[in-house]
C-alpha cells in the first residue's frame, strides 16, 4: 500500500530533482497539503485517483460540471493536473513528459551526445524542423535514462519505461517520438553507445488512423475576410497579400514569414520559392479560375499556375 503522505513525498522529490522552481514547489505542496487533509477526512491513507478526483470536484465548486458547461479557469485545470500527477507517478515512476524540465539539466556528456546526434541528423540531409524535433526527444531520452543507469545499461525495459512515460500525448505525436527515439537509437548503436539489438524493442505506435477532411474554406467566406480587410494602409496592404497567398496559393504559414523580394519574379509573373517543409524549390502562378474551392495550408502547392497576380 502507497500512502497519500509517501507517493506525494516521493514526487516532490522528483520534481526537484527536475528542477521546478521553488515558487513552483510552494504551490504544488500547498494543493498537495489540502489534497492530503481531504483524504484524511475520508479516513483514507491510501492514494485513489477516484477520491483525488472528488477533491478536485469540490475543491473547484463542480468541476466535472464546468467541464460540460465549457467554463473551466486556468486554476480549475491546475488543480486537477496536481491531483493527476501522483497517479501518474504511481504508475509509471516518473513524471510525464508533458510536465518535465529534464531537457535543461543534461550533463556535459550527455549535451556532447546531443550535439553529435544533431551533426548526424544534419549530415544525413534532414530538415531543420525534424533536427530540432529529434533533438528535442534524444534530450528527454538521454535525461530519463541516466536516471536508470544511463546507456550502457538500456535494455528493453528502460525503453518501455521511457515509452509509459508519452501516456497522454495524441497518438500522432507518439508515433513522431517513437520515430525520433529509433533514429537515436540508430545513431547510438553506430556510435557504441548501445547495443544493436536495443533498437529492436521499440515498439510501434498503436494508434487508430481515421480519415480526416481536408481543411477548406468556402469561396464566399475568404471573399468576405478580404473585404473586411482595410487596404489603406501598409498593415492592410500586408495582411491582404499574406491572405492571397495562402488561399490562392496553398502556402503553408512558415513559407509567406519565410518570403524574401527576391523570391518574387514580377516581369515572369512567377514565384519561385524553397519549401520549408520539403526542402525542393517551387515555381508557382496563380490561376485566374476563381471557381476553384481555396486551400488552406493544406499541402504541397501547385506548381505553375498560370494568371497574373491577384
Amino acid at each position: 500500500m502507497v500512502t497519500v503522505s509517501e507517493l506525494v513525498s516521493a514526487l516532490d522529490a522528483e520534481l526537484v530533482r527536475l528542477g521546478y522552481k521553488p515558487s513552483t514547489m510552494v504551490w504544488y505542496r500547498g494543493c498537495w497539503r489540502r489534497l492530503g487533509r481531504f483524504f484524511a477526512s475520508r479516513g483514507v491513507q491510501e492514494f485513489s485517483v477516484n477520491l483525488a478526483m472528488e477533491w478536485v470536484d469540490q475543491a473547484c465548486g463542480g468541476f466535472f460540471a464546468k467541464e460540460q458547461a465549457g467554463t473551466l479557469k486556468p486554476t480549475d485545470v491546475y488543480l486537477f493536473r496536481v491531483a493527476q500527477m501522483p497517479d501518474d507517478f504511481a504508475v509509471h515512476g516518473a513524471v510525464l513528459r508533458r510536465y518535465s524540465r529534464t531537457v535543461d539539466r543534461l550533463t556535459t556528456d550527455q549535451a556532447d551526445i546531443v550535439a553529435r546526434f544533431r551533426a548526424w541528423l544534419r549530415a544525413a540531409g534532414c530538415a531543420a524542423s525534424t533536427v530540432r524535433t529529434y533533438d528535442t526527444v534524444a534530450g528527454e531520452f538521454l535525461a530519463f535514462t541516466g536516471t536508470r543507469g544511463g546507456l550502457a545499461g538500456l535494455d528493453a525495459g528502460g525503453i518501455d519505461a521511457f515509452v509509459a512515460t508519452l501516456a497522454g500525448y495524441q497518438a500522432k505525436t507518439v508515433e513522431q517520438k517513437l520515430c525520433a527515439l529509433r533514429s537515436f537509437l540508430r545513431f547510438a548503436a553506430g556510435d557504441g553507445l548501445v547495443g544493436d539489438t536495443v533498437l529492436g524493442t521499440v515498439p510501434a505506435a498503436k494508434s487508430t488512423r481515421q480519415a480526416r477532411i481536408p481543411s477548406v474554406w468556402d469561396p464566399a467566406d475568404v471573399t468576405k475576410i478580404l473585404q473586411a480587410i482595410d487596404r489603406g494602409n501598409p498593415c492592410g496592404k500586408r495582411d491582404y497579400a499574406i491572405i492571397l497567398l495562402i488561399t490562392r496559393l496553398g502556402l503553408r504559414g512558415i513559407d509567406v514569414k519565410r518570403l524574401r523580394f527576391a523570391d518574387f519574379d514580377w516581369p515572369g509573373n512567377r514565384l519561385s520559392m524553397v519549401q520549408a517543409k520539403t526542402g525542393h524549390r517551387v515555381q508557382l502562378r496563380r490561376r485566374t479560375c476563381t471557381a476553384r474551392r481555396p486551400r488552406v495550408g493544406c499541402g504541397t502547392p501547385r506548381p505553375e499556375r498560370r494568371g497574373p497576380w491577384p
